[in-house]
């Protein structure tokens, strides 16, 4: 049993070394992955992060400080730090997009919608 919890992670892992093997390409290459990750992976993580801080924001300040001001205001702080979290994500997202679009001039915004049936 041992065995087999010890081979698990290395064959997660696997097809991430292997593909590690190949050439990285020219540095337009390592821009536009560090684009798509800052992007794809990083902002819709902090999003959900500040998310669940305003969420608890929300806890303090309704359900566990209910008669206590102190707690009250440390709810309003969270909730306040998560709204400046979202704006500055939005931000650094939208920044990421225009760079990538003006950079690599990929606008596939217009390529990705449904085609509507005519007759």
């Amino acid at each position: 049993m041992k065995f087999i919890t010890r081979m698990i992670p290395l064959a997660v892992l696997m097809p991430m070394l292997v593909s590690a093997q190949g050439d990285f390409g020219e540095v337009e290459d390592l821009f536009e992955r560090i684009t798509y990750f800052i992007g794809d992976t990083l902002v819709p993580f902090v999003f959900a992060l500040a998310l669940l801080v305003f969420l608890w924001g929300i806890y303090v300040h309704f359900i566990q400080g209910g008669s206590n001001e102190q707690k009250r205001e440390e709810g309003k702080k969270l909730m306040l730090w998560a709204i400046i979290g979202f704006v500055v994500m939005l931000s650094i997202w939208a920044i990421v997009e225009m760079l990538s679009l003006s950079i690599f001039g990929t606008d596939d915004t217009l390529d990705n919608l449904p085609n509507v049936p005519t007759l």
